[in-house]
This record gives C-alpha cells, sequence and structure tokens, in this order.
C-alpha cells in the first residue's frame, strides 16, 4: 500500500513547514488528490488517521480533500466532457469510445493550519 509512504512523506512537509513557522501543533490539511493520480483515496486517509494518532504535532488534525474534475475530450468529436466522478464510457455526442483524459493526475498540498 503505496498510499501510506505517501502520508509518511507528507508528514515530514508538514513537519519542515511546522518548524518553519514555529507551529507546535498542526491542526488541518487541505489536499487536492486528483481521481487519475493512482491513489487509493480511502487507503490515503486510513494512513493520515492512523500515523497522525501516533504524532503529537499531527495528533487530531483534520485531513480535507479536495477532488478536481477531469476533462474527457472525444477524439472523434472534440466534444470535452467535464465531470468529477469516473470515467465516461462514451461520449455523450457522438458515443465513440476513445476519450482522453486531461487534469485529475495531481497530489497536492494546498492549505496548513498551525497552533
Amino acid at each position: 500500500m503505496h498510499e501510506i509512504s505517501l502520508v509518511q512523506g507528507l508528514f515530514q512537509q508538514l513537519k519542515d513547514l511546522a518548524d518553519e513557522n514555529s507551529a507546535q501543533k498542526i491542526t488541518r490539511v487541505t489536499m487536492e488528490i486528483g481521481p487519475l493520480c493512482g491513489v487509493v483515496l480511502d487507503s490515503f486517509q486510513f494512513g493520515f488517521e492512523i500515523l497522525s494518532a501516533d504524532d503529537e504535532m499531527l495528533r487530531g488534525a483534520k485531513l480535507i480533500v479536495k477532488i478536481p474534475d477531469v476533462s474527457y475530450k472525444c477524439t472523434e468529436c472534440g466534444h470535452v466532457e467535464v465531470i468529477a466522478g469516473p470515467r465516461p464510457e462514451e461520449c455523450p455526442k457522438c458515443k465513440d469510445l476513445l476519450l482522453i483524459p486531461t487534469g485529475g493526475e495531481d497530489l497536492i498540498l494546498l492549505q496548513v493550519e498551525m497552533e
């Protein structure tokens, strides 16, 4: 489960930010996790909860996850479908099956609240 290693990397980044800002506690972390970035959201959230419980600086911190929309462009007619959910099965305009995704591949730390 590579999500645990991602959370560990995030925690190191958060601790570095806390040190730079002379903070003692991190209370809230807002992440953008794209649906195409290869991260299993439930596993990432679970890893965050488990690892933060054992870390004094992060214990009790709230994780907020924002999931961006993904644009799917039809290779046949050029129609662009923007959705937050799963990949469409076909183009809603021409019913072609080949849709090229754009966006939704990022894992970004958006905001950190510290005390």
